[in-house]
């Protein structure tokens, strides 16, 4: 009986929160659940069923527990780094124009970090030549991210000079992100397990700690799907915990093994 009630469950969930169970390890949606059920007093998935029928705001906090929107500006700070002295440099050099990709962006901290640079390397005007595709599978949080608007302690890392330039403060002390950088930010849904490329010929695509909830085959399946997205000699950057199998590793050069930087090969 846990069986089936735990298959009613996902089933439940793909329909209502349009997450694909089978996209994640069989491991984590049940610690996931397991998560949601202590909070709720819940003792079964049968218990957790009837408690999601009959208290709907629940399915909110259950996607939340699922998809994990961590993230923050200028995350791992180092990254960053070499994207704006090694990356965007070549990319400008070899094509003027630069079009990137964030790929599971959650709230879009990462994606404006990266308008950041982009402002900061090409200057107010040269940004009409720049791009940035942001994706998420959920609706809510890319709904936050369109909103631009965020608590003063997201922006602990930013410098300050970047916050007054880029952000604006409110009256009720969250900070909102400025038209030029939401200019060159482009938000939309997107499920990188059965989605096409946002776009094609892209010159970096950054997805970083989204695979390590995937299987390894799944794993596989985007690292080819990323390749054929990428321009040859693209950039693409994963999670610092994150790695090529040796599937695919064909597919890309190593720019940097310690920030998880590669290059796709021709």
């Amino acid at each position: 009986m846990e069986s089936e009630d735990f298959e009613t469950l996902k089933r439940v969930i793909e329909k209502t929160l349009r997450i694909k169970c089978q996209n994640y390890k069989e491991a984590y949606i049940r610690r996931r659940l397991l998560s949601r059920m202590r909070s709720t007093g819940a003792e079964t998935y049968e218990a957790y069923l009837r408690y999601l029928r009959e208290h709907p705001a629940e399915f909110e906090l259950l996607r939340n527990a699922l998809t994990i929107n961590v993230t923050e500006f200028f995350r791992d700070p180092e990254v960053f780094e070499i994207i704006r002295s090694d990356l965007l440099p070549a990319i400008l050099k070899d094509r003027g124009r630069v079009r990137l990709w964030c790929a599971g962006c959650s709230s879009g901290e990462e994606a404006y970090t990266l308008a950041i640079l982009l402002t900061e390397t090409l200057g107010m005007t040269g940004t009409r030549n720049a791009m940035i595709y942001a994706t998420d599978i959920d609706e809510v949080v890319l709904g936050r991210a369109r909103e631009g608007v965020y608590e003063e302690k997201a922006l602990q890392k930013v410098p300050e000079a970047l916050v007054r330039k880029h952000f604006i403060r409110r009256e009720d002390g969250n900070y909102e992100v400025r038209p030029h950088l939401r200019s060159m930010v482009r938000f939309s849904r997107h499920d990188l397990m059965t989605d096409q490329p946002i776009v094609r010929f892209l010159d970096l695509i950054s997805c970083r700690n989204v695979t390590i909830y995937f299987t390894e085959g799944q794993k596989n399946d985007l690292a080819r799907l990323f390749h054929g997205a990428l321009s040859p000699g693209g950039y693409y950057v994963m999670g610092k915990t994150e790695y090529l199998a040796r599937e695919v590793e064909h597919l890309f050069c190593t720019h940097n093994s310690i920030q998880k930087v590669f290059v796709r090969s021709a």
